[in-house]
């Protein structure tokens, strides 16, 4: 593939100069910095690629440019749990808003619960799994979505390809971001605008058979990861994100990429932990370092060289990137320079 090595920096800056167009200029570089971390760490679907659909939904204002976000206390005055009322703001500025809001009541009370209703798509968990852990906590980070996936014995689409997110600090953090369908539907879109083949067992197409042409599978479901296993995971991210926080939910949240009459109200759910509340901070660090060290050491499986802890591959890619740069293809290149002269420009 045809490709032009960007420094990382560079990179954040245009993507940045594109959406102040329309966002404040620390929400902007907010949505910047997600955007490029993902493709750095590896995560093209949550990338720069994403970039069209979000600026139309701004242009269309379908997308709040600036929220009055509202924090609550949930329940009867528990210290330990918040809701916050995304007034239809950028997911990216949510969530973030969220889970500083969660760090901060775990600080307090060594653990917390944090609801988010009435937001957007907020790209890549990692993104806010790495906010806890930069505090020194652990974390878990939920979020429903647009139905793309069926419930396990279903065929239409019910359920999003919520990811389920945990990280816990250490020598070498553990950072686990995976979607609960055989693969995120953002993958798939991406290889239908690269005119590329997908997997036979990614999804099926609008008549409930498997498929390899992308378009096909837009059209159809994308299939839970381990069958029921996955469905059961997509159905507890619903209730946590979905029903408890107020947000859409059941199959109400709206496509972005698909559905341009309203807002999502998408809902996402962040809990943020102190991991040594039950250790001295010396023993958890070498408790979690003697895990990792275990790990590690288990002898590699027939194909493999070594193992690798989850986001371990995703973190070395990141600090090569800000170091080397990125490979952004002609595609996302001739993007980027259209959305640069295009603007913020409302339709």
């Amino acid at each position: 593939m045809d490709t032009t090595l960007l420094p990382y920096d560079e990179l954040v800056q245009t993507v940045t100069n594109i959406f102040s167009a329309h966002l404040p200029g620390d929400d902007a570089r907010q949505v910047a910095q997600c955007l490029v971390e993902a493709d750095a760490r590896g995560v093209a679907s949550h990338g720069i690629g994403r970039i069209p659909v979000y600026t139309q939904r701004l242009r269309l204002g379908l997308v709040n440019p600036k929220p009055q976000l509202k924090v609550l206390d949930a329940g009867n005055g528990f210290g330990a749990t918040a809701h916050v009322d995304g007034d239809n703001g950028m997911g990216y500025v949510v969530a973030h808003k969220a889970m500083a809001e969660a760090i901060t009541r775990a600080q307090q009370h060594g653990i917390s619960l944090v609801l988010a209703s009435r937001s957007n798509h907020f790209g890549m968990s990692a993104s806010y799994v790495q906010q806890a852990l930069d505090a020194g906590l652990g974390a878990f980070v939920f979020t429903n979505a647009p139905p793309l996936m069926p419930v396990w014995g279903g065929r239409t689409p019910f359920l999003g390809t919520s990811p389920f997110a945990f990280g816990a600090p250490g020598a070498t953090p553990l950072l686990l971001d995976m979607a609960t369908s055989v693969v995120a539907f953002g993958k798939i879109r991406r290889a239908a605008r690269l005119g590329e083949a997908i997997p036979a067992d990614w999804a099926l197409d609008a008549q409930g058979r498997a498929t390899t042409d992308p378009h096909a599978a837009i059209d159809g479901v994308v299939l839970p990861m381990g069958g029921p296993k996955g469905s059961g995971l997509g159905l507890m991210m619903e209730l946590l994100a979905g029903v408890m926080s107020g947000a859409a939910f059941g199959g109400e949240v709206r496509n972005q990429n698909a559905d341009f009459s309203a807002p999502q109200n998408v809902g996402h759910a962040f809990i943020a932990f102190k991991p040594d509340a039950f250790l001295s901070p010396t023993d958890y660090q070498a408790r979690a370092a003697q895990l990792v060290e275990r790990a590690k050491a288990c002898t590699p499986a027939q194909g493999f060289s070594s193992i690798h802890m989850p986001g371990e591959r995703e973190a070395a890619m990141a600090t090569q990137a800000r170091r080397e740069g990125l490979h952004v293809s002609a595609q996302d290149l001739a993007m980027l320079q259209h959305e640069q002269a295009l603007g913020l420009t409302p339709a």
